[in-house]
Protein backbone atom coordinates (compact mmCIF):
# COMPACT_ATOMS: atom_id res chain seq x y z
CA UNK A 1 0.00 0.00 0.00
CA UNK A 2 1.58 3.59 -0.76
CA UNK A 3 0.59 5.93 1.86
CA UNK A 4 -0.41 9.57 0.85
CA UNK A 5 1.38 12.66 2.89
CA UNK A 6 -2.22 14.43 3.29
CA UNK A 7 -3.74 11.88 5.90
CA UNK A 8 -2.46 10.30 8.79
CA UNK A 9 -1.38 6.45 7.99
CA UNK A 10 -3.09 4.80 10.75
CA UNK A 11 -6.29 6.69 9.13
CA UNK A 12 -5.54 5.55 5.76
CA UNK A 13 -5.43 2.03 6.84
CA UNK A 14 -8.58 2.21 8.88
CA UNK A 15 -9.66 3.25 5.16
CA UNK A 16 -8.40 0.38 3.84
CA UNK A 17 -9.78 -2.37 6.01
CA UNK A 18 -13.42 -0.38 5.61
CA UNK A 19 -12.79 -0.74 1.87
CA UNK A 20 -11.97 -4.05 2.71
CA UNK A 21 -14.87 -5.21 4.41
CA UNK A 22 -17.44 -3.02 1.86
CA UNK A 23 -16.01 -5.20 -1.05
CA UNK A 24 -16.43 -8.57 0.91
CA UNK A 25 -12.49 -9.02 0.79
CA UNK A 26 -13.08 -9.32 4.67
CA UNK A 27 -16.31 -10.31 6.12
CA UNK A 28 -17.89 -9.72 9.33
CA UNK A 29 -17.07 -11.37 12.27
CA UNK A 30 -13.82 -12.66 10.51
CA UNK A 31 -10.70 -12.68 12.89
CA UNK A 32 -7.99 -9.67 11.72
CA UNK A 33 -4.20 -9.37 11.79
CA UNK A 34 -2.44 -9.29 15.24
CA UNK A 35 -0.98 -5.58 15.53
CA UNK A 36 2.67 -7.12 14.90
CA UNK A 37 1.04 -8.95 11.39
CA UNK A 38 -0.58 -5.82 10.63
CA UNK A 39 2.62 -3.41 11.05
CA UNK A 40 4.47 -6.04 8.57
CA UNK A 41 1.66 -6.61 6.51
CA UNK A 42 1.18 -2.66 5.82
CA UNK A 43 4.67 -1.66 6.62
CA UNK A 44 3.99 0.43 9.48
CA UNK A 45 5.17 1.21 13.17
CA UNK A 46 3.42 -1.26 15.46
CA UNK A 47 2.54 1.81 17.35
CA UNK A 48 0.42 2.89 14.49
CA UNK A 49 -1.07 -0.56 13.87
CA UNK A 50 -2.20 -0.20 17.72
CA UNK A 51 -4.06 3.23 16.77
CA UNK A 52 -5.64 1.87 13.70
CA UNK A 53 -7.52 -1.01 16.40
CA UNK A 54 -8.45 1.46 18.68
CA UNK A 55 -10.07 3.89 15.69
CA UNK A 56 -12.22 0.51 14.29
CA UNK A 57 -12.62 -0.30 17.47
CA UNK A 58 -13.95 3.54 18.45
CA UNK A 59 -16.42 3.18 15.12
CA UNK A 60 -17.33 0.01 16.31
CA UNK A 61 -15.77 -2.03 13.51
CA UNK A 62 -13.62 -4.52 15.41
CA UNK A 63 -13.63 -5.98 18.99
CA UNK A 64 -10.61 -7.58 20.80
CA UNK A 65 -11.37 -10.87 22.48
CA UNK A 66 -9.06 -11.32 25.68
CA UNK A 67 -6.47 -13.87 24.48
CA UNK A 68 -8.06 -14.86 21.00
CA UNK A 69 -7.26 -11.60 18.81
CA UNK A 70 -9.04 -9.16 17.39
CA UNK A 71 -12.54 -9.40 15.29
CA UNK A 72 -14.53 -7.34 12.66
CA UNK A 73 -17.56 -6.83 13.85
CA UNK A 74 -20.08 -9.48 13.47
CA UNK A 75 -22.86 -7.03 12.19
CA UNK A 76 -24.02 -8.47 8.85
CA UNK A 77 -25.59 -5.17 8.37
CA UNK A 78 -22.23 -3.03 8.36
CA UNK A 79 -20.98 -3.47 5.05
CA UNK A 80 -23.53 -1.94 3.41
CA UNK A 81 -23.96 0.68 6.08
CA UNK A 82 -20.22 1.36 4.82
CA UNK A 83 -20.78 1.43 1.27
CA UNK A 84 -24.10 3.81 1.41
CA UNK A 85 -22.29 6.18 3.84
CA UNK A 86 -19.07 6.26 1.45
CA UNK A 87 -21.45 6.40 -1.88
CA UNK A 88 -23.39 9.06 -0.40
CA UNK A 89 -19.97 11.23 0.69
CA UNK A 90 -18.88 10.72 -2.77
CA UNK A 91 -21.43 11.73 -4.79
CA UNK A 92 -22.43 14.58 -2.34
CA UNK A 93 -18.40 15.71 -3.10
CA UNK A 94 -19.45 15.98 -6.84
CA UNK A 95 -22.48 17.56 -6.61
CA UNK A 96 -20.72 20.36 -4.59
CA UNK A 97 -17.86 20.75 -7.00
CA UNK A 98 -20.59 20.38 -10.32
CA UNK A 99 -23.19 23.05 -8.96
CA UNK A 100 -19.59 25.13 -8.16
CA UNK A 101 -19.20 25.02 -11.90
CA UNK A 102 -22.91 26.63 -12.63
CA UNK A 103 -24.63 23.30 -13.20
CA UNK A 104 -28.65 23.29 -12.43
CA UNK A 105 -30.20 20.80 -10.43
CA UNK A 106 -32.35 19.81 -13.72
CA UNK A 107 -28.51 19.27 -15.58
CA UNK A 108 -27.12 17.41 -12.81
CA UNK A 109 -29.66 14.95 -12.84
CA UNK A 110 -29.52 14.54 -16.32
CA UNK A 111 -25.85 13.94 -16.22
CA UNK A 112 -26.52 11.65 -13.40
CA UNK A 113 -29.18 9.33 -15.41
CA UNK A 114 -26.62 9.71 -19.03
CA UNK A 115 -24.10 8.25 -16.94
CA UNK A 116 -25.97 5.59 -15.15
CA UNK A 117 -27.44 4.42 -18.75
CA UNK A 118 -24.05 3.54 -19.78
CA UNK A 119 -22.65 1.26 -17.37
Amino acid sequence: MEFSMNTPIYQQVVDEIKRMLMSGELQPGEKLWSARDMAVRYKINPNTAARVYKELEFQNLCFTKRGLGTYLTEDEEIPEKLRKEKAGLMLEDVVKTLSGLGYTKEELQKMFEKTVSKL
